[in-house]
């Protein structure tokens, strides 16, 4: 494994981190068992993975504090996160705090090192940023919490509006940005300031849906092309992505697009999540790899660089 310094949190992360929300949430939303979800959460310590990222929404809180509870708590770097509690909530700062008992209780400990508002939407933001990041603070200086993040809810908010507000405030630690080879957007929208500022990233949505399905793949580049966001010329429809994989240059276009994430500067750790040990183990794997090469780089600029409308979901 390798790792990174995440920003001025000062954090020493692993480059892959476990996801453990997604489709999958490992395993529990296909129907794996408690104990088989613990194994991957459990395998991916011994693959050197240390950054945790779960939440309160994905019900996966409770699985992360039972397998790592043997494990020294300075070892690894737990993320979770928490909704925004609604403007006309009642008591919207006591839900927040509440929020963040209940999840050091599931994940039992008494500090996380990433607490993060999660999925906040454009419209969110000033509520989020005036009213509750100033209670997050306070729970910081308490030391229940080590690095105040903010997330974005990347697939309503593909151009980064949202984070695009939040760079302009110095609350905020850590940040989950999403990214990938079909939208680089955050490239110029967001990882150029987050440096500027040492502001620590998590990556995520490295491969989703389209980036491991062809048929849907194919899908979103014809509503891309209709859109004007990708020339017709541009690639080849029948297998866009196909010349990743050419000349050995990378088995899988999955691999191919965990190393695309992996490489680009101001990320930090790239999330993976999955339910299953053989897929985290590949995963990791690929992350572990080279860049790709220039001129693969320059082709997928060339196809995509003008993409910020998906997610790639």
């Amino acid at each position: 494994m390798e790792y990174a310094i995440l920003g001025r949190s000062g954090l020493k992360v692993s480059i892959a981190g476990l996801g453990c929300g997604g489709a999958s949430r490992l395993g529990q939303a296909i129907g794996h068992s408690e104990r088989e979800s613990i194994a991957v959460v459990r395998l991916a310590l011994d693959l050197g993975i240390n950054l945790f990222d779960t939440a309160e929404a994905y019900g996966t809180e409770a699985i992360v504090g039972k397998a790592l509870a043997e494990v020294p708590r300075d070892q690894v770097i737990i993320s979770t996160k928490k909704q925004c509690p609604s403007s006309s909530h009642s008591d919207s700062i006591g839900e927040l705090t509440r929020g963040l008992e209940r999840s050091l209780q599931r994940l039992r400990t008494d500090y996380v090192d990433i607490y993060h508002l999660h999925g906040v939407r454009p419209e969110e933001y000033r509520y989020a940023h005036d009213v509750l990041a100033p209670v997050l603070l306070r729970l910081r200086e308490q030391g229940k919490i080590r690095a105040v993040g903010i997330t974005e809810a990347f697939i309503p908010d593909p151009g980064h509006q949202m984070l695009q507000q939040a760079l302009e405030a110095e609350c905020w630690e850590v940040m989950m940005v999403g990214f990938n080879l079909l939208n680089p957007s955050a490239r110029t929208r967001v990882l150029k300031k987050t440096q500027e500022k040492n502001i620590g990233v998590l990556g995520m949505f490295a491969v989703r849906r389209a980036l491991s399905e062809p048929a849907y793949l194919k899908t979103l580049i014809a509503d891309l092309r209709q859109r004007g966001q990708v020339a017709p010329g541009a690639c080849d429809f029948d297998d866009p992505l196909g010349f990743l994989t050419q000349e050995g240059k990378a088995v899988t276009i999955p691999e191919a697009a965990y190393r695309y994430c992996r490489h680009e500067p101001g990320i930090h750790t790239v999330l993976t999540g999955t339910g299953n040990g053989e897929h985290l183990k590949a995963n990791v794997t690929s992350l572990l790899k080279p860049p790709l090469v220039q001129q693969d780089l320059r082709r997928l600029a060339a196809m995509f660089g003008n993409v910020d409308s998906v997610s790639g979901n």
